[in-house]
C-alpha cells in the first residue's frame, strides 16, 4: 500500500516485495469505545511463502519447513489488534511478519564440537581431593580409648 513504512527487509538485501502481501481489515475488539464498532482497525496480513519469488530457494525450503504447523496452503498469516489505529495495527503486522520470516530462514546454529578435558586439569582436581581427603583424615580422632 502507499505510505507503508517503506520495503520489509528481512535480511540483508532479502526484502518482502509489498506486491505480493495481502491485506485484510476487520472490526477489532478492546479499546476503542464506540470508534471500535464503526473502524475496521484489526489487520490480517497473508504471504504466500510457497510461491514466493522474493526468497532464495534455500531460505524459502528452510522457512517452509520451520513453519510447517503455521502454515495453511503454503501461506503464513499474521494477525494484529492491539493498536486503536489500523496504520499502527499494519505496522505491528508487517514487523511481525518480518522477524518471524528472519526467524525461520536463519541458517542452522552450527553443530557443537565436544571437547575434551585437559589431563592436567584432570590430575590437578585428582590431587586437591586427595589433599582435602588427608585434612579430613587429619580431625578425626585415632584412638579415643
Amino acid at each position: 500500500m502507499d505510505g507503508m513504512s517503506g520495503p520489509h527487509v528481512i535480511r540483508g538485501s532479502v526484502s518482502l516485495p509489498e506486491a505480493e502481501l495481502v491485506w485484510r481489515f476487520s472490526r477489532s475488539s478492546g479499546p476503542g469505545g464506540q470508534h471500535v464498532n464503526t473502524t475496521d482497525t484489526a489487520v490480517e496480513l497473508r504471504f504466500d511463502l510457497a510461491r514466493t519469488e522474493a526468497l532464495p530457494e534455500a531460505w524459502k525450503r528452510r522457512a517452509l519447513e520451520r513453519l510447517a504447523g503455521r502454515l495453511i496452503d503454503g501461506v503464513v498469516t499474521v494477525r494484529a489488534s492491539e493498536h486503536r489505529s489500523q496504520w499502527r495495527n499494519r505496522e505491528a503486522a508487517a514487523v511481525r511478519l518480518t522477524a518471524l520470516l528472519a526467524e525461520a530462514t536463519a541458517p542452522p546454529p552450527k553443530p557443537r564440537r565436544p571437547t575434551r578435558i585437559p589431563r592436567g586439569i584432570n590430575e590437578r582436581r585428582l590431587r586437591q581431593k586427595k589433599q582435602r581427603s588427608e585434612t579430613k583424615r587429619g580431625r578425626s580422632p585415632k584412638n579415643w580409648d
